[in-house]
Parts: C-alpha cells; structure tokens; sequence
C-alpha cells in the first residue's frame, strides 16, 4: 500500500525523499533513454534505413502524434495519481529506446517511435503539471532552472560516454540503445517504490480546462511548438546531411551544447525571476529569430561548419528561457487547473509540431534554407505575442490588453 503525504509533512522526511529531489530524480532520468535515442537517430536511421528528408519529416510527424494527443492525460488521472502515471511513462520511454535498434526497417523504427513518444510526452505532460503544484511561486524560477541544469547534466554524461567509448570499443546501436533505455526504466521504477504518494494542497480538475482568460499561454505554447519542431527535426540532420558527421562527431556538438547549459539554465531561472517572464520571452525570441535568419544564411550564404555548430548552441541557450512560460502560467492560472490545462496546452503546442514535419520535409528537398526562414518568421511571430505579458502577471490581469478584474474569470 503506497504512503500518502501532504507537501507540507514531507519536509519531516529525509531531504533525498522529498517532491523537489523525486523532481531532481525524474530530471534526471528521462533525458538519460531520450537523449540515446536522439544522439543516434540520425545516423541510426541513415544507416539501417537509407532515410532522406522527406523520411526523417515523416518520423518525427509519427513522434509527435502522442503530443498532440497529451490531452488524454486528463482521462487517465481520473484513474491513477499523477505521480504514478509519470513514472510509469518513463518506464514506457525507456522499454521502447532499449528496443529501438532491434527493428532496423522503416516500419520497426516508426512503431518503437511512436511507442516511445507516448512515454515521453505523458511524462512531460505530468511532470510539468507537478513542477507547477510542488514548486512556491516565488523559488520555481530559480528551481526550474537547477532542474534544466539537471536534465542537462544526464544528458551531458550520455553524449560523452558516446562520444569517449563509440569508436574505441566500437559500441553499436544495439548496446547503446539498450543501456540507456535500462537506466531509463530503473531509475523509474525505483522512485516508484522508494517514494512516498505526495498530496499538493489543491485538487485537480480532472475535466477538460479552455478558458479564454488563458488565450495568451495557448498562442504562446502553439508558436513554441512550431518553430520547436522546425529544429528538432531538422538542425540536427542539417549536420548529417550538410556536414557529413558521424555519431561521435554530433554527440560531441551536442556535448560542447550541454556543458554550457549547465552553466547558464541556472543563470536563466535567475534572470526570470529578476526581470520577469515579458522580459525574458522577448529576449529568447529576439535571439531566436537571428539564430535562424542565421541558420538559412548557412544555405543561401555558404557559410560553414564552425558557424553551424555556434548557432546550434545558441540555439539552445536561448530555447531554455523558454522556463518563462511555465512560471506565467502559474502565475496566472487557478491552482485547480494547472494538470487539465498542462494536458490541452500540450496538445496545442503540438498541433504544428504533427503537421509541419512532412510538408517541410518536403520543403527541404527543395530548398533547406527557406524551412529556416520560415522559423524565424514563427520567431517573430512569438516575440510579438510576448510583448502582450504583463510585467506582473496574476490571475484577471493575463495579458496587457485586458482591463484587470478582481478576481479570475474565463
């Protein structure tokens, strides 16, 4: 029989069994099997699968798909804890990445992706839910950005396993796929038995949740989604296909990634908490719209590899302010509603994440450059909604259009 806790009786328990460590805990586990699964790919998918542009659009159209169905969640809480569907999502991601390299067709590869998707996505789903309900409004800030720092440092000790022992040991897809998916997998289960059932103070809503005070954070997180998409697809491949890397090589630009987000995700959570959350989404989005701009001038200008590699760095500092969107919403948000509306801004975030990958696919065979111009205008885009962010945002004063009201209303 699972224990039940309150937040506030958990602090008698020992500082490594308590809500933030179990989120220290769950950060640090998941990007162990994703980040595997996507130092691999595409190399994994070029080598067992001849994959092209048009191919790998279509792969992460079938990723995607359980994101945009996120929403689901809101179903499957009205029968199991949060907390227990998180760890049990993390259990599914790291079973299907520890199996991806044993189906090396087209059809194995989409059907371990998708299955390992649906992992990934419900975790995400929960675990921003959870953040938002354990985390007091005046640390989450500064916590979300030590918990970035976290998922980065497991991610930093992937790429430079990879990077040290690929060709020395001369490791293969199988093993690596099958390690990191198993560390993945356990680290779930054994939060599952050595954690206690945590209660935060507010019931969730366990309905369907679109309110139009909320209007905002829906336009924000669909932008996000969209121009998000555009680089995890295609960044990544640009490398391959442009550059000609191989697996040690990529991991090694993603190493070089992470060691500096470790440095700067605490950095960022403190900048947010200093200027607020308008400040801090117009900043990332201004460095957003030249990152791309920059990455078509890699196309259209022929600049070269080192410039590359700088802009897919940057790219990344910058996408981590996206932490600013979390702490908004909870800001703004009724504490009942932060699980259901967690579930639909999920679902939203990926509606252009399901639909851009194949046209610009595509789009890519034609022109490379033109699929980056077309995220720096989604950039753009994203940076004039942020200017729409209140410098403090509450509940009836969501957006700088509105006339505040004295009490929350949809």
């Amino acid at each position: 029989m699972a224990q039940h806790i309150t937040l506030d009786d958990a602090s008698s328990l020992p500082a490594w069994r308590r809500p933030i460590a179990l989120l220290f805990l769950m950060a640090f586990a998941m990007p162990i099997g994703f980040s595997v699964w996507l130092a691999l790919l595409n190399n994994f998918v070029v080598d067992a699968a001849n994959f092209d542009g048009a191919d790998i659009g279509l792969l992460h159209a079938i990723r995607e798909i359980p994101g945009f169905l996120a929403v689901g969640v809101i179903v499957v809480i009205m029968f199991m804890r949060e907390q227990v569907l998180g760890l049990m999502s993390l259990v599914m991601l790291g079973v299907a990445t520890a199996l991806t390299a044993q189906f090396p067709q087209m059809g194995g590869i989409l059907a371990l992706t998708f299955i390992s998707s649906i992992g990934f996505h419900y975790y995400e789903t929960v675990n921003q839910s959870l953040q938002l309900q354990w985390l007091p409004k005046d640390r989450a800030p500064q916590m979300l950005g030590w918990l970035l720092a976290a998922g980065s440092t497991a991610t930093f000790l992937v790429y430079f396993v990879i990077m040290v022992l690929w060709e020395p040991l001369g490791l293969t897809y199988s093993v690596v796929y099958m390690v990191g998916g198993g560390i993945t997998a356990a680290i779930a289960v054994f939060a599952m038995l050595a954690y206690p059932q945590f209660e935060a103070p507010t019931p969730q809503l366990k309905t369907f949740v679109l309110r139009k005070r909320y209007w905002l954070y829906y336009a924000l997180q669909f932008m996000s989604g969209a121009r998000r998409q555009i680089f995890m697809v295609f960044a990544g491949f640009m490398m391959v296909e442009k550059f000609g890397f191989q697996v040690h090589e990529l991991t090694a630009l993603y190493l070089i990634n992470l060691m500096v987000n470790i440095l700067v995700a605490p950095v960022l959570g403190r900048i947010v908490a200093r200027f607020g959350e308008q400040k801090a989404l117009v900043f990332e989005y201004t460095g957003l719209v030249c990152v791309f701009l920059a990455y078509g001038g890699v196309y259209f200008m022929g600049w070269g590899l080192m410039i590359a590699a700088a802009l897919y760095v940057l790219d990344h500092i910058f996408f981590g302010l996206a932490l600013a969107l979390k702490t908004y919403f909870q800001k703004i948000a009724d504490p009942a509603d932060i699980a259901p509306t967690a579930a639909v801004a999920f679902t939203i975030n990926h509606i252009a994440a399901v639909g851009l990958p194949v046209p610009l696919g595509l789009l890519w065979l034609l022109s490379p450059g033109a699929v980056f111009l077309l995220a720096a205008g989604m950039a753009a885009t994203s940076l004039c909604l942020a200017l729409l962010i209140p410098r403090h945002p509450v509940p009836g004063h969501e957006t700088r259009l509105g006339v505040k009201l004295p009490a929350p209303a949809e």
